[in-house]
């Protein structure tokens, strides 16, 4: 495996790159009740188009709803299993999220999944935050994700119970947050460009930036200040030994322009091509980092893990579409296994 060559001082200049940064690749039925975990229920559930379905969930531990966009089979929908497929910083409540700048909705068209995409949760990495913030309330994504929503769909979609999740960005640290939390809760995890390591200065400044950016939250509020133990709690290379057992993707670009940064193959929305090749460049650079030593940190411990690592690519929308359609054999085996 090739390894990124950046001293620490280069690194931390990264991250603090990133801290800065980040908004500029940011782009512009009836009820059902059904009751789930502590007296969250299904809200809604109708047909958008084709495969497509809109949901509406209720989190007694976010006291509010959250709509979600569902990708079913075709057809003999029930027994399939789930793919939860989470959105960067936005959240999926801006113009950068899965069905608008992939083609997820027609590349899953064949598959015997579903696939479940929350269109909420921007900066809020999909975790439990300890206290109320005054720009985005309480988050409360991990109790949601790992406890209420689960036995709403395996009921309203008559699934097999087998989960798989995957993210990119923001959320590709978040997919392997909530793995280790609730370890066996989901079979497969793909983090596309992601960064494990959550509770080093670089990277505590790297969340902190990315929170501010995204929503103008406070991650003190998230998990506690610099000393706090929650930032190693939740730090996913220093508890990679609760990946074991799990069907693991990791992968990110070099951080060098590739078949994506040109005008013409720009996704509809995506940031200034500068922009996508400097800023999202050097924020690729940073993740390749992260994904290289949380592959030899899986290596040490014998942890199997597939590792993708090409030799160009930017933070940009064509490489994880791409990587969407690679990692899809490795997350299936690991439904099935």
């Amino acid at each position: 495996m090739a390894r990124v060559s950046l001293t620490s001082a280069v690194a931390r200049g990264v991250f603090l790159l990133i801290a800065l940064v980040v908004p500029l690749l940011v782009a512009p039925a009836g009820a059902v009740a059904r009751p789930g975990d502590a007296g969250s229920y299904l809200k809604s559930m109708k047909r958008t188009s084709g495969d497509l379905w809109t949901m509406t969930v209720h989190s007694a531990a976010m006291g509010q709803d959250i709509p979600l966009q569902v990708l079913r089979p075709s057809a003999n929908r029930a027994g399939a299993p789930t793919l939860y497929l989470l959105n960067g910083a936005g959240g999926g409540e801006d113009k950068a999220n899965w069905l608008r700048q992939t083609d997820a909705l027609r590349f899953f068209g064949d598959k015997f999944v579903n696939v479940v995409i929350p269109q909420k949760g921007i900066g809020s990495y999909y975790t439990d935050w300890i206290s109320r913030d005054p720009a985005i309330g309480r988050p409360m994504w991990q109790t949601f994700l790992t406890r209420e929503l689960p036995p709403i769909l395996d009921r309203a979609l008559n699934t097999n119970g087998r989960r798989a999740i995957a993210g990119l960005s923001m959320s590709a640290t978040s997919v392997l947050q909530l793995a280790i939390s609730s370890p066996g809760l989901y079979r497969s995890v793909a983090s596309y460009s992601g960064c494990a390591r959550t509770s080093t200065p670089e990277g505590q400044a790297a969340v902190r930036g990315i929170v501010f950016s995204a929503s103008q939250a406070n991650a003190d509020n998230m998990w506690g200040p610099v000393a706090s133990p929650v930032w190693t709690h939740r730090d996913p290379y220093l508890n990679a030994e609760k990946l074991r057992g799990t069907t693991l993707y990791l992968s990110s670009g070099s951080g060098l322009a590739g078949r994506y940064d040109t005008v013409d193959s720009q996704a509809p929305g995506a940031p200034p091509l500068i922009d996508q090749v400097t800023v999202g460049g050097a924020i690729e650079a940073a993740t390749r980092s992260c994904t290289v030593n949380l592959a030899e940190k899986l290596r040490a411990l014998r942890i199997p893990a597939t590792v993708h690592l090409p030799t160009t690519g930017t933070h940009s929308w064509g490489y994880w579409q791409d990587e969407l359609h690679r990692s899809w054999p490795t997350v299936a085996r690991g439904l099935r296994s």
